[in-house]
C-alpha cells in the first residue's frame, strides 16, 4: 500500500533528479542569521485529509489569525492565495496591494494583469497555477514588508508550499526570492539562476525573476528579454509547448 511518506519520497526523488538535469547553481546555505520557520499552531487537519481540505483548513486559520501583527492592522482583509491544490507551478510575490486588499485576491491590479500575460505566454491560464504572496495582508502604503511582518506571515506560505508541493516555484522580486532561497543576495544577481526551496523533506526548483510591477516601471527591451528568458527555463522544465 502506498503511504503519504512514500509519495513524499517519490516527489523528493523527482526534485533531486530534476536538479541534476538542471545543474542547479544556487542552493541556500544556512547562516548565522537563518531562522527555523515554524508551523502555525492548529494547522494539522485530521490524518488522511487531501491537499484541498488541508488548504481550506489553512485558509480558515489565516482568516482567524488576521492581521498577524500590529503593523498590518490597517489592512482590510487577508489575501490567502488562489489556485489548484495540485498546481505544478506556483508564483510567489511580495505582498498584496490596494486592489488585492479590497478583493481578497492576489495579483489583481496592474501587476496582476502583467502576470496573467506572462502566464498566457507560457501556454497556461491563471487557473492552472497557484499564486500567493509572502505577506497575507497589505502593508501600509504598499511599502516593502518589514522583517517582523515577513516572519509573521512566512509560516503560512511555508505551509502552502508543503501542501501544494509544486514542481516549480517562480519567485517574483527581491523579498520573495530572498525568503524562499534564504539569502541576502539581490534579485539582479539571482534572477535567471535555478535555486532550491528546502523545507523539511521538500526540495523544489526555484526560478527567481523580476516582479511584474518592476517590469511595468522598467518596460525596456532588455528587462522584457530577461524576464522571458527566466520564464522559458520554467517552460522547458515543465515540458510545456514552446511559446
Amino acid at each position: 500500500m502506498n503511504t503519504q511518506a512514500d509519495a513524499q519520497q517519490r516527489v523528493a526523488l523527482q526534485h533531486l533528479q530534476t536538479e541534476q538535469l538542471l545543474g542547479v547553481d544556487f542552493v541556500p546555505l544556512p547562516t548565522g542569521d537563518s531562522r527555523e520557520i515554524p508551523d502555525p499552531v492548529g494547522l494539522q487537519p485530521p490524518a488522511g485529509e487531501g491537499p484541498v481540505a488541508r488548504l481550506e483548513a489553512l485558509r480558515l486559520q489565516v482568516e482567524a489569525d488576521f492581521p498577524f501583527c500590529s503593523s498590518l492592522s490597517s489592512a482590510t482583509r487577508p489575501v490567502f492565495g488562489e489556485g489548484p491544490a495540485n498546481a505544478r507551478l506556483m508564483f510567489v510575490g511580495e505582498a498584496p496591494g490596494a486592489q488585492e486588499d479590497q478583493t481578497g485576491r492576489p495579483f489583481v491590479g496592474a501587476a496582476g494583469q502583467k502576470l496573467e500575460q506572462i502566464i498566457a505566454a507560457m501556454g497556461l491560464e491563471r487557473d492552472d497555477v497557484y499564486i500567493a504572496n509572502i505577506l497575507k495582508a497589505r502593508p501600509p502604503d504598499n511599502r516593502t514588508p518589514t522583517i517582523d511582518e515577513i516572519e509573521a506571515s512566512a509560516p503560512y506560505l511555508s505551509k502552502q508550499l508543503d501542501i501544494i508541493q509544486p514542481e516549480v516555484i517562480i519567485t517574483l522580486g527581491a523579498p520573495a526570492t530572498k525568503f524562499i532561497l534564504q539569502t541576502n543576495e539581490g534579485i539582479s544577481r539571482l534572477r535567471g539562476r535555478w535555486g532550491t526551496w528546502e523545507h523539511e523533506d521538500l526540495r523544489i526548483p526555484v526560478m527567481p525573476t523580476f516582479h511584474p510591477a518592476y517590469l511595468l516601471r522598467n518596460y525596456t527591451q532588455e528587462t522584457r528579454k530577461q524576464v522571458w528568458s527566466d520564464i522559458q527555463k520554467v517552460v522547458e522544465l515543465l515540458g510545456l509547448p514552446s511559446a
